[in-house]
């Protein structure tokens, strides 16, 4: 398969384009030819036209690129290595939502061919590659895995927003269900990323290495969290603890904060999904979950008590929101938890304005019901900087008080600023 693919004689596909799939199809196609397929129109004649739809990718990283884009399912048959990078969210009940993983799975399987190649990066948990997709697979194209067709499992890395740590330069796991497919998988996916390939030994072992990553953090952050909540009842600054304890060799250097974003916030429920099918109620994954799901209650809580502390009515407040997005400097909205703060300010009838650079206030209309404004029209109460985009941090405490009317309230959820600067200029500062 590899010769052949470098050959130019087969192609790849990559199904779904999005924050994972695009600058996977677009380093492929530096060596390979591509197909890169979504089933989203109007994404597929922006990026024919050089457009990232995430606004991830700058159009130059689509130069010089052997692909075709295109919506047209039919147009998979042509390639013979197959790698899907679907979403794979939660729903409303935080229940894995693999709708997406095997709509993709169908589609894969009525083009599947003889000597195909299959190999899934969207995450999951251990078992779902062979449980739930290889069935479909093989029911809708009549082919057996080994005897006719291979399938692999290669986690996604892909970091949004960070130009240092980018496709290449992570270290790629592979997998696949047998020897061979082992190694062919790695030798393509060697081509082109330049840190190196690690071999697990088995798909699912590929598979829990992708969901315990962020699990893990999710775990480390919830005990941030909760040590802020601590150490704010007893008035000492958890920025300023963590500082001190970090001065410890060993010391793991988490911070709290607001956890969303389609992994951290995510993922830790499907290892969860399926710790329950085999009768086993995990404990600390769910307990580290309650704690960071609850931090918007508990910004939205002290706020409210710092309002009244200084004679201010929650219901006849004002406060602007700056940040909507899930992490500094990207467009990506999935799974804010600042669109649950704002709601959970909106709960004691608190008047919230929001801001972003970055965010489509389309998109987040239409993701979270919620608007966004051009710009913040002042007078507020209090100010919230919930994510640290770059814009931000060149504001001085005499940009923040334009916004302000009197006995402001500052609340710094990346703590970013320095709490004696804001307090000298006569706001009162907050932070996790």
């Amino acid at each position: 398969m590899f010769k052949e693919l470098t050959d130019k004689k087969k192609k790849i596909s990559v199904i779904g384009l999005g924050y994972v799939g695009l600058p996977l199809a677009l380093v492929f196609a530096r060596k390979f030819k591509v197909i890169g397929f979504d089933i989203n129109e109007a994404r597929v004649e922006l990026m024919k036209k050089g457009i990232d739809p995430s606004k991830e990718l700058e159009s130059e990283e689509f130069e010089g690129c052997d692909i075709h884009f295109t919506s047209n399912p039919d147009d998979l048959k042509e390639a013979h290595f197959h790698i899907v990078a679907v979403p794979t969210p939660v729903d409303d009940a935080k229940v894995p939502d693999l709708k997406p993983v095997l709509s993709a799975s169908k589609t894969v399987g009525k083009i599947l061919k003889k000597g195909d190649y299959v190999v899934y990066e969207s995450t999951v948990y251990p078992g779902c590659t062979e449980e739930d997709c290889l069935p479909i697979l093989e029911e809708l194209s009549g082919l057996k895995l080994g005897k006719d067709f291979k399938l692999g499992y290669s986690p996604e890395r892909i970091n949004p927003g960070d130009k240092e740590h980018t496709l290449t330069k992570i270290l790629k796991i592979v997998s696949g269900n047998d020897e061979e497919a082992l190694e062919e998988i790695a030798d393509i996916y060697g081509s082109i990323i330049e840190a190196g390939i690690y071999k697990a030994s088995t798909i699912r072992v590929a598979e829990a290495a992708k969901v315990i990553e962020n699990t893990q953090r999710d775990i480390n952050i919830s005990l941030m969290n909760e040590l802020s909540m601590i150490f704010d009842m007893m008035g000492i600054d958890t920025k300023e603890v963590l500082e001190a304890a970090g001065t410890k060799w060993n010391f793991l250097k988490f911070v709290p904060g607001l956890v969303g974003g389609h992994c951290i916030g995510v993922d830790p429920y499907y290892l969860v999904h399926k710790s329950r099918k085999l009768g086993y109620e995990p404990k600390v994954i769910l307990s580290g979950r309650s704690v960071n799901d609850g931090m918007p209650g508990h910004i939205a809580k002290r706020l409210v008590q710092k309002l009244i502390k200084r004679g201010k009515s929650p219901q006849e407040s004002r406060v602007l929101v700056m940040g909507v997005t899930f992490k500094e400097n990207v467009s990506d909205i999935r799974n804010s938890k600042v669109a649950d703060l704002v709601r959970e300010l909106m709960q004691y009838s608190i008047n919230v304005h929001m801001v972003d650079p970055y965010a489509s206030p389309n998109e987040f209309a239409h993701e979270y019901g919620l608007s966004l404004l051009d710009a913040p029209s002042g007078d507020y109460d209090a100010v919230i900087v919930a994510v640290n985009h770059k814009e931000y941090m060149d504001y001085d405490m005499a940009r923040f008080k334009s916004l302000m009317n009197s006995d402001p309230i500052l609340m710094d959820l990346k703590g970013v600023f320095q709490p004696a600067t804001v307090q000298q200029n006569g706001l009162a500062y907050w932070r996790l």
